[in-house]
């Protein structure tokens, strides 16, 4: 694996890469309160099966894309960041994986850019027309959906969330992933404007505009104990997408499905893209990395 720097309009991201130069390419998104380490089993399984993988620590995770207002971490702009480091990368067509926001991200670009988009994966988050027709809905996600209110509307958030060296971010990952892992990540947002960048991907506002059913090959991949997203949205997503759609519920597993059942993702995951391999047998641009300094 090796870190490199992706120069783009919206700034400067941090990413890792790995694999071969020539292989399928394949983008990872995080979310929140995570980094690309989130991905490390998956970058090394997928590289062992010759994919070109890239995980880049998103905008406000990454420094040199931090931008201060909310606003400027709108939907859409995030969307824009997946081009935008796409297409340094000389990658015309990619395979797009996302968890969490990532996830979230993930149907965002999928539906905006099909003819990109060879292949999604979306880890724990539903689609977004399924998670609003369940929010209407059902008691239950109402219940669950709360924390995104108080995150959202409450100025302190970040200040509570580190206090007592980081008691309440730490406790977001409920001791389900290894613990150097979370210390990594309470370390990484406790940075000077880390937190509250991250925190601006919740305030940031409603959508500019509405979200479509999704045409490209699509596996959804869901967890009973997922404390974010319950059934009702999970089942809901299928009802969102028109293209080949494999759902896949993992039980017993909480939200931090990479790093709890890596195995079982990564399994999952080459699945889904040797299935549709005939969509990533086109001849590729060079990938030109730029490793960090």
């Amino acid at each position: 694996m090796t870190e490199v720097s992706i120069s783009t309009v919206a700034g400067v991201f941090d990413a890792i890469v790995a694999g071969p130069p020539e292989g399928r390419r394949v983008l990872l998104l995080h979310g929140f309160p995570q980094t690309r380490l989130v991905w490390q089993r998956q970058i090394a399984a997928l590289a062992a099966q010759g994919y070109r993988v890239v995980a880049p620590d998103q905008r406000g995770y990454s420094p040199g894309a931090r931008p201060q207002r909310p606003e400027d971490y709108r939907i859409g702009l995030l969307v824009d960041d997946v081009v935008a480091i796409t297409e340094e990368l000389g990658w015309a067509a990619f395979d797009l994986v996302g968890h969490d926001w990532g996830g979230a991200v993930a149907w965002w670009t999928a539906d905006a850019h099909p003819g990109r988009v060879r292949t999604l994966t979306v880890v724990s988050t539903p689609h977004p027309g399924a998670l609003a027709t369940a929010l209407r809905t059902d008691e239950d996600q109402r219940k669950r959906s709360l924390y995104m209110i108080d995150w959202r509307e409450t100025p302190a958030t970040e200040e509570r969330m580190l206090a007592h060296d980081a008691q309440e971010l730490r406790a977001l990952y409920a001791g389900k992933i290894p613990q150097d892992r979370a210390e990594a990540y309470v370390r990484h947002l406790s940075r000077p404007g880390a937190l509250t960048a991250a925190l601006n991907w919740y305030r940031a506002g409603r959508p500019d505009g509405s979200i479509g059913t999704i045409a490209v090959p699509t596996l959804y991949i869901w967890s009973t104990q997922d404390s974010a997203f319950g059934a009702a949205a999970a089942h809901e997503t299928g009802r969102w997408v028109n293209g080949p759609y494999r759902f896949e519920t993992l039980q017993g597993v909480s939200h931090w499905v990479p790093e709890e059942a890596p195995e079982t993702l990564n399994r999952l995951l080459l699945e889904h893209l040797r299935t549709h391999g005939e969509h990533g047998t086109a001849t590729h641009t060079p990938l030109v990395d730029s490793p960090k300094r």
